[in-house]
């Protein structure tokens, strides 16, 4: 691909829009690689809708960590949907395009859902520490008008950081190649088309963003610092067990959404396809939401007494 006409690079951009070809040009890797990304998008749709349907028609899981769960459980389907069916068109069309509008699109829901997830953990681990630290007072803390405003505010927190992120990645002047070393339109390697020195106010965001991530983190492991020391305060070892049991699902969900955001954004600023590329887009974007619906089903009894019940 030549270089876009720089005269004026913005107009340009605007009218022939992007490609995104993080994968080698090779119609029957194309293929493969549909085939593989259609697969893991089918397993974490049907997953996360079992989820949703599961959390909603019994009775038994009308709590708020189910409540969560089924919120959780949506972010899941809408993030995993912003990106893999556009790849998966893409590949069996074998065309790489796509338009300035549908980036910019996609940048905001990508960013939007995702943040959209992380003020969500905080709300199911502070669930947590409420259910264990807090345990006479959890019904009159948690009820549900309390669950609608931490759901709304995880949803609108989302939204506010989206757009402050469209905004500050597409304000930049793009110039050069307007290929994307990625299959989804993101933050880091749209940056890099920037035009030298226009990347400063998105990247001044995304020191802010994760100042303020790691700022919500500390709020976790506090959650779980308080919930330890009770847990250890419980005499006998089945009931230490059985109570942080509870707790095992949501850290592991923290622990695999964290690490595959953070080494994602710390990896993805190449301006060349690498495999290493490859599989942190893999890890960042497909593992959580497929991988989400497993962790809770396979470690909670409740959901597995249920979905026996259900099938």
């Amino acid at each position: 691909m030549s270089p876009l006409d720089s005269c004026d690079p913005r107009k340009a951009f605007l009218s022939t829009g992007f490609l995104l070809m993080v994968f080698p040009d090779d119609q029957m890797l194309q293929r493969l690689y549909a085939a593989f990304f259609s697969l893991v998008y089918l397993v974490a749709l049907i997953g996360n809708l079992l989820i949703i349907t599961l959390t909603t028609i019994d009775q038994h899981l009308q709590t708020p960590m189910y409540f969560f769960l089924k919120n959780f459980s949506l972010i899941d389907i809408c993030y995993i949907s912003v990106t893999v069916p556009k790849f998966i068109m893409n590949s069996l069309a074998n065309s790489h395009s796509i338009s300035f509008m549908g980036c910019a699109s996609q940048v905001f829901f990508v960013v939007f859902f995702a943040d959209t997830e992380f003020a969500l953990l905080l709300v199911m681990s502070y669930d947590r520490y409420v259910a264990i630290c807090c345990a006479l007072h959890y019904e009159a803390i948690m009820n549900r008008g309390s669950c609608v405003q931490m759901v709304t505010a995880s949803w609108f927190s989302g939204c506010v950081y989206g757009s402050i992120h469209v905004a500050g990645t597409f304000s930049v002047l793009f110039c050069g190649s307007n290929i994307v070393h990625q299959f989804f339109c993101d933050i880091p390697p749209l940056l890099t088309l920037a035009c030298s020195g226009e990347q400063i106010l998105e990247y001044v965001l995304i020191i802010a963003s994760f100042c303020f991530a790691f700022v919500c983190f500390s709020f976790m492991v506090a959650s779980y610092v308080y919930i330890a020391s009770t847990v250890l305060r419980i005499p006998s070892s089945q009931g230490r067990f059985k109570t942080f049991s509870t707790c095992m699902p949501h850290l592991t969900v923290v622990i695999l959404f964290l690490s595959s955001g953070f080494i994602a954004y710390l990896g993805l600023n190449s301006k060349s396809p690498s495999s290493l590329n490859l599989f942190m887009s893999v890890l960042y974007s497909l593992l959580p939401p497929s991988l989400n619906p497993v962790i809770y089903s396979l470690r909670n009894k409740d959901m597995k007494a249920v979905l026996r019940i259900f099938l």
